[in-house]
């Protein structure tokens, strides 16, 4: 990226902060829309939309919160939770999201760990996962429910904030005025990869950033609308659904059931969609299962379509011309015949599509590629607040997850490892005693933890995780080790593996302890006394079965074992599974039980 482009970023940056970004919506922009939720009738506007954040921020503070405090926020996706989020960052507050998913463990941790002084929670049944930690928070101060009765009903605090709001607006005012740009706006959980999840502080001008970089690389108008149904957790939907959209002034509908994503699509047609890979490889799927149902000259229609638009793709990402003629051919049978076809999945006005937060098969882009829909992968985490490489709709190579963001730099390490840096990159690391440790080395330099190569155009592509990450098809980050430690706490469990990259869910194979499992064998009768003949017993599946559920109690819905196998050997270093300490060599586990895996996948 050049460096004019870079300065141009950093200038319009500069002194912003989300508040002073709201202030001037609902001043420029007060009438048009802000905030919407699928199948409600009512739209908030910008105007509207402060004042509803004016009024929260003030009960908040009336609460005691200040700023630099932490509040955690557990809801799903709906107004409230954008409305009280943005409440706090007018304190110089930081809000954090946590995922619906979590085990009342992790909520603990989380909420030591912040040291969250006010919770904000969904209704009842978030409160009574709550309820048996409380007691050992003694810094939550304030338990908020927005639906139902609790401790304390978000109606309360926002009546306490109307009357505090009318009778000192100045308050208000001077409060969000003395937020600086380089303070936080969100604290983000990563998940724990290698110990216990690490808190990420993003600041206003990271998240700002990231918005005008977007807006500078991407060519999509003002005041654009778009859908939001990723949970505020993930990095993602906070730029696209948060940050982005008061940057532009766009307006957001929001998807509370993901179920009703492709309603939602049909229902808005954005400009602009980003997809998790599983969500791209469902439309695929589904355009596929429509066609094969379809007359024959219609599927002929669509596969020369298709053929056509594909070729025009293949130049684009070549930076070749398209000639006149194929650019007239293709605008023919895209009005006639793919337009149609992407109208039905909500498509028909995309400019800019995306895909991140995990790997997309290349097949995938270049079927919606052939349906004129060209997804562009972006590569990026949390600590870069979400992308720091992109693919553009004029620069883009398939298969890599682009060139570097403007601004940004990146290098690879001796041992390919991605390191990058520049105004993307977080504050830090939040600590318990609530100061922030750097992510980067005295340089500068944030060592990402992927391995990735670089071509001479400056396009990157991932090849490995060098922590062993598993990201699964929807893009959730997902530890393996937490999943196969709880499994390893049963005896008769020596080794466990996780299996989930790029999957739609989580398996494990597991190996018996070739001590224990003939004991336990013989304490109940059993009659088989080798491994293999143990594996197929259906009094030793029930107990792992009982293991693996145990297992499943302690994790999060997305971490959860769906299915496992039971080998019929053990693993050993002379078998090549451990090595001489005894740690998975997952490549070759992976490579050796291909077969095994993907019947775990039915595939």
């Amino acid at each position: 990226m050049d460096a004019d482009l870079a300065q141009r970023c950093a200038d319009t940056v500069r002194g912003l902060t989300v508040p002073a970004l709201l202030h001037r919506n609902a001043t420029e922009f007060p009438d048009l829309p802000a905030l919407s939720v699928l199948g409600q009738e009512r739209t908030r506007t910008w105007r509207e939309l402060r004042d509803e954040v004016a009024v929260l921020s003030r009960g908040l503070a009336d609460l005691g919160l200040r700023s630099g405090d932490r509040m955690l926020i557990q809801m799903s996706s709906r107004p409230e939770h954008w409305l009280i989020d943005l409440a706090a960052a007018h304190l110089g507050a930081v809000p954090s999201t946590v995922y619906a998913t979590l085990s009342t463990s992790q909520l603990a941790y989380l909420a030591r760990h912040s040291a969250a002084e006010i919770i904000v929670l969904e209704g009842e049944k978030e409160l009574e996962r709550w309820k048996p930690i409380l007691a050992e928070l003694p810094q939550v101060r304030h338990v908020v429910v927005v639906d139902g009765d609790g401790p304390l009903n978000l109606r309360e605090v926002a009546a306490r904030g109307e009357a505090a709001y009318r009778a000192d607006p100045a308050a208000f005012e001077k409060t969000w005025r003395e937020v600086r740009p380089e303070q936080p706006v969100t604290l983000l959980y990563t998940s724990g990869t290698t110990g216990d999840p690490k808190g990420v502080v993003l600041s206003h001008a990271n998240v700002i950033y990231q918005s005008v970089v977007l807006e500078a690389t991407v060519e999509v108008p003002d005041h654009a609308a778009s859908l939001a149904y990723l949970p505020l957790a993930h990095i993602a939907e906070r730029i696209l659904g948060v940050y982005n959209p008061i940057y532009r002034a766009g307006h957001v509908t929001i998807c509370p059931d993901p179920a009703q994503l492709l309603a939602g699509l049909v229902r808005v047609r954005p400009v602009s969609f980003f997809g998790v890979p599983r969500i791209w490889e469902k439309m695929v799927a589904g355009v596929q299962g429509q066609l094969a149902a379809a007359e024959p000259q219609v599927r002929a229609a669509v596969d020369a379509a298709r053929e056509v638009a594909l070729e025009a793709y293949q130049l684009r990402g070549a930076e070749q011309p398209v000639p006149p003629e194929l650019a007239a051919k293709l605008a023919v049978l895209d009005e006639k015949v793919l337009r149609p076809l992407r109208a039905r999945l909500g498509l028909d006005n995309m400019l800019h599509a995306g895909s991140g937060a995990a790997p997309i098969p290349v097949e995938v882009l270049l079927y919606l590629a052939g349906l004129g829909v060209d997804v562009l992968e972006v590569w990026g985490m949390t600590e870069t607040t979400g992308t720091a490489t992109i693919n553009t709709p004029t620069h883009f190579r398939t298969g890599t997850v682009g060139r570097v963001n403007a601004g940004m730099e990146l290098k690879l390490a001796e041992d390919g490892e991605i390191l990058v840096r520049g105004p993307l990159v977080c504050s830090g690391y939040l600590r318990a005693d609530g100061g922030v440790d750097p992510v980067t080395d005295a340089d500068g330099w944030l060592a990402t933890g992927d391995v990735g190569t670089l071509d001479d155009d400056g396009y990157l592509t991932i090849t490995d995780r060098k922590k062993e990450l598993i990201i699964n098809s929807s893009g959730k980050n997902i530890s393996p080790a937490q999943i196969e430690n709880l499994l390893r706490a049963h005896p008769l469990i020596a080794q466990a593996v996780a299996i989930g990259d790029r999957r739609p869910y989580v398996t494990a194979l597991i190996a018996l302890d070739e001590e224990m499992a003939p004991v336990w064998a013989a304490k109940r009768g059993l009659a088989g006394t080798t491994l293999a003949e143990l594996a197929a017993d259906p009094a030793l599946i029930a107990e792992i079965t009982a293991a693996v559920e145990a297992a499943n109690g302690k994790l999060s819905r997305p971490e959860q074992v769906k299915t496992f196998r039971i080998l019929p050997s053990g693993w050993t270093p002379e078998s090549g599974e451990l090595t001489p300490t005894l740690k998975l060599r997952r490549r070759i586990i992976q490579d050796r039980y291909a077969t095994e895996i993907d019947q775990l996948y039915g595939d």
